[in-house]
Parts: structure tokens; C-alpha cells; sequence
């Protein structure tokens, strides 16, 4: 079941949120078991051949937290690295199983076929949610060894197949706290104006952007494409992503403030970023804090000397980019944000004359678009293909000479790309808008009732137009990572 489908938006998104609502007046544990329930429903109605692979994992993660909890702390230790152990395996027979095959062929020639395995939805997100709760664990950080909250923690539905990563301790704590359930009109206006501004970003901008974007990368895999095919495939794919998996993100935040229960901000517009380190404080936010928290600082973080940092610093990179999916490319992709990262951190501690805003705006962007290549591209000569005619000159620019953009009209093109350009680079993100709103309406009675009656017309717009576009559900991009 898909966030932007009728029968999410008018089936079970209502039910649920009604259902809960009623039942956590009096019944809040009830109220819990139901969003329980539908989150399970949620997940099943997606996938129903792998959702064993889901509710072992909350069962058997669950288990291991409550030992951990009751151990000592030598015996709490080799319990964890089981755990952690357990879950890698478990992420490596599903995920890069196939993969190492590839691997082991390249090695010693094509002798093993590639293992035919379904990719549970959603096992990077839900894999590593519950590996954090684990560490969390050991740390003694957790206190709430409830059987029915965790369960509704891991498969809680806005967040479980796409993120963001969530921690345990805060949205804990919200779970357990009836009060938190209890309907507020401010809750459901903040979160209806994000899950909206979500809808659109998805519908109207995302999707179109994809079928720009998938055709030119599908065709430069199998023939040489022109230099201005391939900017046009790279640029439309930059703000495809952006605004499929932060509308997304938007969707869940939204989704989650129905049921009263805060979770992260996932984006804070990355593509204004004026540095490689600013922009992974701006882009999957979720991911990037737990690559901070539980692989940088593990592997040492910046207490072993410089090389030392430096070495950690691309190690996490690297494997971030192995978590996102088992390929030559994404590895590629974190490989070189490691580079950058290496790069910007070094100009700042040798160099040291900042570069100018606007400059390193430009840099970052061009930076970043190049990755993407590598994110998007079907295989690693693929996206080297497509970068060498994109940076080289004079180039091939002719439009009406290329079989690939004839069926593409250049003024809607250049439209979107810059309607795109325009939101993500000078317009204020989800969460400004929505603070002020939030701002607005709890400091003045009068001025909130003419923002809440602005911002219920304009989002109710906004949803509307969404709406009309649903007949054309796509999924998202992160569900298959």
C-alpha cells in the first residue's frame, strides 16, 4: 500500500487515525494494539510473501534487547555482538547475497548462478532501526522493555519502509505516554500541511521529473547518449530524488503528528548546502546521524589522529553507500563522498580561507549531481559513460539529432527542471513553513485563526491537486533500498 494511492488516502489513512482517536480516550493500550495491527496490515498488504522476515526480526531483536537489559556487563557485550551479527546476516543473505556471487564469479569465472532471493520492503530501514535499539541497550539508554510498544515501534507504519531511521528512547517515551494520543487540532493541521506538501512533491514534481529522467538513463546503457541527454537525464534525476524521498519523509512526519507522535526530520534543504559536510547535515538526516553515532564514533571517530579520522571518515561513507544496495555503482557513489568529505575537511584544517557562499554553493551541487550518476546509473561503465559526455567538449548539444529527446518537448523540460530548481534552491523547506504556521497559531488567537484558515485553503488546494493525480501511483525511490 502505497502513501499516495486512494486507497491509502481514503481508506485506511481515515480508518486508522479515527480508530486510534476513539479507542485512546479510554483504552490506550487498545488504541496501541490497534495501530499495531494496521501497521502489520500496512506492511502484509505490500508485502505478503517476505513479512515473515519482518516479525521475526522484531521478535527475535526484542529478545535480545530484554538479555541484554538483564545482563551483566561481559555477558551484556558478547550478547550484543551476536545481535549485531545476526542482523548483518540476516541484511546479507536478503540483500548482497547475489552480489557476492557476482563477486566470487568475477574472481574465479562464471561458475555459481545468482541466488533468486525477494528483497523484503523496507530491511535496511527496519534492520538498522533495531540495531540502534540494540547499542542503545547495551548503553543502558533503554528502560522500556514493553512486548507491544516495541512491536509498534519497529512496524510503525509512517516511517517503517522508507524512514526515517527512528530512535528508540524518544519515540518510547511518546508511545507510552497516554496523553500524547489525545487528539490536538494543532497536530492534525501541522501534520495534514506536511503529508500535503508531501502529496505534491511526490505527484507533481517527483514523478514527472521520473519520466524525464528513467528513459535517457535506461537508453545510455545500451547506447553511447549525447552531452545534452545525459545533463538533461542527470538533472532531472538530482531533483526526482530529492523530492520523491523528501516527500516522503514530509508524508511520514505528517502521518505520524495524526497519532501524536513526533518523528524526525529527515531533510532541511539539502541543495542549498555551500559545502559537502553542510549538505549531509541537510540529506537524510536520520541516516546520516546514525552512520555518525554507531559506525563513525565506533570506528574510532576523530580520536586516533588525523589519518585516523580521515580513514574512518571514508570507511563510513563507503559503507553507507554499500547500504543503500548491493552494486559496483553504489559503492562508487560512497566512495566519492568520502573523497568529498576527505577534500572539504582538509581545506578547512589546511587550507583554511573559506570559500565564497556562492562558489561553494556551485561546487557542492555539481558534486553532489555527479554522484547521483553513479547512484542512478544501471551499472558502474554506464554512469562513467555518461559523465565522460557530459564533461566533454564541445560536447553533442543538438536536441532534434537525438532519437532519445525527440518525443520530448524541450520548453516543458527546461519548465520543470527550473519550477524544480526554484523550490529547492529559494523556497522555504516543510519544517520552516510549518514552525511558522505552528508559531502563528499558538502566540496570537486572531492571527492563527486567519493563518489556520489561510493555510487550510492553500493546503486543502494542494491536496486536491494532489489527489487528482493519484490514478498515476509510483512507488517511491527508497523502497528499494
Amino acid at each position: 500500500m502505497l502513501f499516495n494511492s486512494y486507497e491509502f488516502i481514503f481508506f485506511f489513512m481515515p480508518i486508522t487515525v479515527l480508530g486510534f482517536a476513539v479507542l485512546s480516550r479510554n483504552f490506550h493500550t487498545v488504541a496501541l494494539a490497534w495501530l499495531t495491527a494496521a501497521s502489520l496490515f500496512f506492511y502484509v498488504c505490500w508485502e505478503p510473501r517476505t513479512s515473515w522476515v519482518l516479525v521475526v526480526s522484531v521478535a527475535f531483536n526484542f529478545c535480545v534487547g530484554w538479555t541484554i537489559n538483564e545482563s551483566k556487563v561481559s555477558t551484556a557485550r558478547s550478547v550484543l555482538i551476536f545481535g549485531i551479527a545476526a542482523n548483518l546476516l540476516l541484511l546479507a543473505i536478503f540483500k548482497y547475497a547475489a552480489f557476492a556471487v557476482d563477486i566470487v564469479n568475477l574472481v574465479v569465472g562464471p561458475r555459481y548462478s545468482r541466488p533468486a532471493i525477494e528483497l523484503p520492503l523496507g530491511i535496511s530501514f527496519f534492520t538498522f532501526t533495531q540495531i540502534a535499539y540494540l547499542v542503545d541497550a547495551y548503553r543502558r539508554e533503554i528502560r522500556d522493555h514493553n512486548p507491544l510498544r516495541y512491536a509498534l515501534f519497529v512496524t510503525y507504519f509512517p516511517h517503517l519502509v522508507a524512514g526515517p531511521i527512528i530512535h528508540h528512547k524518544p519515540v518510547m517515551a511518546q508511545l507510552a505516554d497516554p496523553a500524547v494520543a489525545r487528539l490536538r487540532t494543532i497536530n492534525w493541521f501541522i501534520g495534514l500541511t506536511f503529508f500535503s506538501i508531501g502529496l505534491a512533491k511526490k505527484l507533481l514534481l517527483a514523478d514527472p521529473l521520473g519520466g524525464i529522467a528513467s528513459p535517457l538513463f535506461d537508453a545510455a546503457q545500451t547506447s553511447s547518449a549525447s552531452t545534452v541527454a545525459c545533463w538533461v537525464a542527470t538533472l532531472a534525476y538530482t531533483f526526482q530524488l530529492y523530492f520523491d524521498f523528501s516527500g516522503y519523509s514530509d508524508m511520514a512526519v505528517g502521518l505520524s503528528l495524526l497519532f501524536g507522535v513526533n518523528i524526525p526530520i529527515n531533510f532541511l534543504s539539502p541543495y542549498k548546502s555551500t559545502s559537502i559536510i553542510e549538505f549531509w547535515r541537510c540529506w537524510h538526516i536520520s541516516l546520516s546521524t546514525f552512520l555518525r553515532d554507531y559506525l563513525y564514533i565506533s570506528l574510532g571517530g576523530n580520536r586516533h589522529g588525523t589519518f585516523r579520522r580521515y580513514l574512518n571518515l571514508f570507511l563510513t561513507m563507503l559503507l553507507g553507500g554499500l547500504w543503500h544496495g548491493a552494486g559496483w555503482n553504489y559503492i562508487a557513489w560512497g566512495a566519492l563522498h568520502g573523497l568529498y568529505l576527505l577534500i572539504n575537511h582538509a581545506w578547512r584544517n589546511v587550507v583554511g580561507i573559506p570559500v565564497a557562499r556562492s562558489l561553494g554553493g556551485i561546487l557542492t551541487f555539481v558534486a553532489v549531481m555527479i554522484g547521483w550518476v553513479f547512484f542512478r546509473a544501471s551499472d558502474f561503465p554506464t554512469a562513467l559513460g555518461m559523465l565522460k559526455s557530459m564533461y566533454s567538449l564541445p560536447g553533442h548539444w543538438s536536441w532534434a539529432k537525438d532519437p532519445n529527446l525527440t518525443a520530448i518537448s524541450p520548453w516543458f523540460v527546461a519548465a520543470l527542471i527550473s519550477i524544480a530548481a526554484a523550490i529547492a534552491f529559494l523556497a522555504p523547506n516543510s519544517a520552516a513553513i510549518t514552525t511558522m504556521l505552528k508559531g502563528g497559531l499558538e502566540n496570537s488567537e486572531q492571527d492563527g485563526q486567519r493563518l489556520a484558515f489561510g493555510g487550510v485553503a492553500a493546503y486543502g488546494l494542494l491536496l486536491g491537486i494532489g489527489i487528482v493525480f493519484l490514478g498515476r501511483v509510483s512507488p517511491f525511490l527508497y523502497f528499494q533500498f
